[in-house]
């Protein structure tokens, strides 16, 4: 059973940048596709980025050229980096693994507040 936890959330201005950190154990975790996902108050879920376990990444027209996202196999860990943020950037992050963009499992979340 793999376990994530997410970390790297906090409080920024806007244009200020946040390192996101999703800690992995108890599985084979360079087999996965790694998603990050938020959540902002009073709406759905959205798809932020994702890195295949290939190398290939996609990201959400929003955050492309201001995100990236990355792993550590040998840590077992991916990040996201993010810059140049914006207040519609508040949410709460999320990281998944992956199979075939089937969520297997999910951090707990953590909270990225982006004041104006």
């Amino acid at each position: 059973q793999v376990q994530l936890v997410d970390s790297g959330g906090g409080l920024v201005q806007a244009g200020g940048s946040l390192r996101l950190t999703c800690a992995a154990s108890g599985g084979l975790f360079e087999f996965y596709d790694i998603g990050w996902y938020r959540q902002a108050p009073g709406k759905q879920r959205e798809f932020v980025a994702r890195l295949l376990m290939g190398g290939n990444t996609n990201y959400a027209d929003s955050v492309k050229g201001r995100f990236s996202i990355s792993r550590d196999n040998a840590k077992t860990t991916a990040y996201l980096q993010m810059s140049n943020l914006e207040p519609e950037d508040t949410a709460v992050y999320t990281c998944d693994l992956e199979i075939a963009d089937v969520p297997k499992y999910w951090g707990q979340g953590t909270q990225v507040t982006v004041s104006s």
